[in-house]
């Protein structure tokens, strides 16, 4: 089993996907109600799907990348503007916020071993 995809809610298609593609991310399905995008690195993908703005959504998607500082650097220079910058949590992770124009919050982070590992993995049975 693995996951397929995650589906985030937009209010304004033009300007989320404009967000994503700015990012790295390739865009492989373009429509008005929906679109579609691969990582540039691996099998996943996750969708932007048009809906009316009701509520906030409470969501959180994370996007993995070894070199965590210098792409926070990066979209800085392109004119991203973060909630939080790279910071060290609690919970072995290292992790920079900033939020989508549709309001979806992202985390930008690299775990490393921790990711699937970290000291108080479940063991498995």
């Amino acid at each position: 089993m693995n996951l397929n995809q995650v589906t985030l809610p937009t209010f304004n298609m033009v300007a989320t996907t404009e967000f994503y593609r700015g990012m790295g991310f390739i865009q492989i399905v373009d429509t008005p109600h929906y679109a579609r995008f691969e990582c540039p690195e691996g099998d996943a993908t996750f969708s932007l799907s048009l809906c009316e703005k009701t509520s906030d959504n409470p969501s959180v998607i994370y996007f993995e990348h070894e070199d965590l500082d210098t792409w926070v650097g990066e979209l800085q220079a392109k004119g991203y503007e973060f909630a939080q910058m790279p910071k060290d949590e609690r919970y072995l992770w290292r992790e920079a916020i900033i939020f989508d124009p549709s309001g979806n919050k992202i985390k930008l982070y690299w775990a490393g071993e921790n990711r699937k590992n970290p000291p108080w993995r479940v063991p498995r049975v």
